[in-house]
């Protein structure tokens, strides 16, 4: 078991060597949106869907560090508020009804991301701000 619990420290200290390589590209073309819902993205959103990440000191500790970073790469393919000025209009607003469903299902922001930032867990009015905006296009 020491052998065990060894190795596994060996392999720990080990994969800090392994960068990964996190990024903020420039902004192209941010999302045009009023701005009470451009400011509940930023805060609740932004992190993963945008080219603003803020990669805080816990993002840059493997084997976090591998997730993290794979997982804004993910997201940022499905949707960029940093490039949401490239989509096409019909892009855009199948884009505006898949935020409403993932906000109003609680899927957005994920339950894990909320635990660490708990200023992402939308309330009932921030909800309905969405919903107002997402409903009007």
């Amino acid at each position: 078991m020491k052998k065990f619990i060894a190795f596994l420290i060996v392999v720990l200290i080990g994969i800090q060597f392994i960068s990964v390589e996190q990024t903020n590209p420039p902004v192209e073309a941010e999302i045009y949106a009023p701005t009470e819902v451009k400011a509940i993205f930023k805060k609740a959103c932004y992190d993963c869907h945008s080219n603003e990440t803020n990669w805080v000191w816990y993002t840059k500790v493997a084997p976090i560090s591998f997730l993290l970073t794979s997982h804004v790469k993910d997201s940022r393919k499905h949707l960029n508020f940093s490039e949401w000025g490239l989509y096409d209009p019909k892009k855009a607003e199948k884009k505006i009804e898949e935020i409403w469903e993932e906000v109003r299902d609680e899927e957005m922001p994920p339950w894990l991301y909320r635990v660490g930032h708990s200023e992402a867990k939308l309330t009932p009015e921030e909800k309905n701000t969405i919903r107002n905006w997402a409903t009007s296009k």
